[in-house]
């Protein structure tokens, strides 16, 4: 079998290895890993059971009418969308988690373009969501790592791109609001980008994950920027899912909507190698698509734990505040050096920033100096943690 050298650079596989010879120096809390540690609502599990029958079936392809509807009316209430905007039938379908139809869609945008361009490109944000880069990988595309900095508001610049690399693009990356920096893209900054893909016609495939995380605006969203232009969606995805919304990340269930000629395109695709969500599970999430309650709750939970991390770090250099999402994205002089240091003397695990980023052209990675801290514990272990990164890595 032939090695794929970029996969094996995961993460998560990194930090194992990094960590392997230590031992946690105080009772350990993981923070490097975006896993929500609240409960879903208790409404989950009895949707659930109540649907039990549906185990016993292979789930539709392109999920329920319920599902996509209950979607599609999301959408339209939060983005301020026209009511017949979102065609439920042709532009949504679920998925099981985001993660693997970020990767699939890069997969599927990668072998359109290979008719036409003999090196497709996939644009990215850098640092990233790590799924990106491993479509890149996998699909034999070109990587193209986009900074995404403090000198560029942590949010990709689209104003240096070469006309010739855009032309080749299969596929950018755009995830707002950021994981790992939490920077959020504007109306303006969104309708760019579309106005980008069409021009040059490749897909905008907007992370919109984190979208309901937040402590001051709502963040807006690709369709909403879509709206903005026109009536049309052509050349826009947007991802979303109920693992940080809805604090249910074992619950496996996202959707993808946007271009219906994608939409098709992708859902053949997942024909053929998709994990399809189960129909108790859908049944869940399209209730869970209806009820705003628990996510006004999760909401005010995060802004609390925000609201420590201001006061227990604000001393440190570089210290900000994101916009959005449930990351610290905290600079130091050394990523992996302050990871062991936290692990072997703190007990609290976090993520090296050079693992979530790809080195540019000078050699220089733009995570290096960085470490990714995850506040998804309740509040008594998030304010432990943080007094305990503040007392190790000092001001």
């Amino acid at each position: 079998m032939t090695r794929i050298d970029p996969l094996f650079d995961y993460p998560y596989r990194r930090l194992a290895a990094l960590l392997r010879d230590c031992a946690p120096g105080e009772t350990p809390t993981l923070m490097h890993i975006g896993e929500p540690q609240g409960q879903p609502p208790a409404f989950v599990a009895e949707i659930i059971r109540d649907h039990a029958a549906l185990w016993a079936k292979y789930p539709p392809l392109t999920g329920t009418d319920e599902h996509r509807a209950a979607v599609a009316d999301w959408l339209v209430r939060r983005y301020g969308l026209d009511g017949q905007a979102v065609d439920p039938a042709r532009m949504v379908i679920p998925v099981s988690g985001t993660r693997e139809a970020l990767f699939q869609a890069g997969l599927m945008a990668v072998a359109a373009k290979a008719d036409t361009v003999a090196t497709p490109a996939l644009l990215m944000p850098n640092p990233l969501y790590h799924v990106y880069y491993g479509a890149a990988a996998v699909a034999g595309a070109e990587a193209v790592p986009l900074a995404a900095t403090a000198e560029t508001g942590y949010l990709p610049s689209i104003d240096a791109l070469d006309p010739a690399l855009l032309d080749r693009t299969a596929l950018a990356y755009l995830c707002t609001p950021s994981n790992p920096t939490g920077a959020v893209a504007g109306v303006d900054e969104l309708t760019r980008w579309i106005e980008l893909a069409r021009r040059h016609d490749f897909v905008l495939a907007v992370d919109e994950c984190y979208s309901e995380i937040y402590t001051a605006a709502p963040p807006p969203g690709a369709l909403q920027a879509c709206a903005a232009l026109g009536p049309s969606f052509d050349n826009v995805l947007v991802f979303n899912s109920l693992s940080k919304r809805s604090s249910a990340p074992g619950l496996r269930c996202g959707f993808v909507a946007g271009d219906p000629a994608l939409i098709e395109t992708l859902t053949m695709l997942r024909g053929y190698g998709g994990a399809q969500v189960p129909g108790p599970l859908l049944a869940a999430a399209t209730a869970l698509w209806q009820d705003e309650d628990h996510v006004a709750k999760a909401r005010a939970h995060y802004a609390g734990l925000f609201d420590l991390a201001d006061e227990r770090l604000c001393h440190m250099a570089g210290y900000r505040r994101p916009e959005g999402a449930f990351f610290l994205w905290l600079p130091v002089d050394d990523g992996e050096a302050a990871a062991r240091r936290l692990w072997t003397e703190a007990g609290v695990k976090v993520m090296p920033g050079a693992y979530m980023a790809r080195a540019d052209a000078a050699g220089r990675n733009p995570g290096a100096d960085h470490i990714r801290v995850a506040l998804v514990h309740a509040r008594d272990p998030c304010a432990r943690a943080l007094d305990r990164i503040a007392e190790t890595l000092g001001g």
